[in-house]
């Protein structure tokens, strides 16, 4: 096993929005293979309610596109959050908001979208450890997903933007709602320029806890 590779992929997968080559394809076969890898991933019980949307069709990535907007540009206006001096975040924000937008407004153009489903969705209300099983039984083979595209040249990018509009991109790919949730919407293409590189994180002793908070 080469460590130094694995933690590569792991240490290097960023969402690629600018840099992402809207005008080629990816084949069919390579999208399979990405997901054949990340059915791997562990599941709630194994239980494998897991479903995936990949969407190619122009007209439904147009239109999924316009939902996306729709929700991006109420986000994008609320206020800002404030870091400390010497955040690392606070330089990166700027950037970030900039490819975003960039995203947002080419959402429709993307070679191709994966959407991660789930069978079923706790009732309104329930508590929280409800909704941790649900993720928890399909977001790790979601980005499962996006390590392996990593590895083969794609670039993806993680949004759930779109989800203030579920019910509507349901009717858009036929996706039952009341029985099906929706859990992201990955866009995915070749990505240009070079090789990542790690992203400034804030420190480890800023995050970790031993024994109690």
């Amino acid at each position: 096993m080469d460590l130094s590779s694995i933690d590569h992929v792991l240490t290097t997968t960023r969402a690629v929005r600018r840099r992402l080559d809207f005008d080629r394809p990816v084949p069919r076969e390579l999208l399979e293979e990405c997901l054949q890898i990340a059915l791997q991933a562990p599941t709630g019980g194994n239980r494998q309610d897991w479903q995936f949307v990949f969407v190619t069709d122009p007209e439904k990535k147009k239109a999924l596109g316009e939902l996306y907007r729709n929700s991006w540009y109420p986000y994008s206006a609320q206020p800002k959050p404030t870091y400390q001096e010497g955040d690392p975040r606070a330089g990166q924000f700027d950037r970030v908001v900039s490819s975003a937008q960039y995203l947002a407004d080419r959402m429709g153009d993307v070679p191709a979208m994966l959407i991660p489903c789930l069978k079923g969705r706790p009732p309104e209300g329930s508590p929280a450890v409800s909704w941790a099983g649900s993720m928890g039984s399909v977001l790790p083979a979601a980005w499962s997903f996006c390590l392996a595209a990593r590895s083969r040249g794609l670039g993806t990018a993680w949004t759930t933007l779109h989800l203030v509009y579920e019910r509507e991109a349901a009717e858009i790919l036929g996706i039952p709602y009341e029985r099906v949730m929706q859990c992201a919407l990955i866009t995915i293409g070749y990505y240009t320029g070079e090789d990542f590189k790690a992203a400034e994180r804030v420190a480890l002793p800023k995050v970790v806890h031993w024994e109690q908070w």
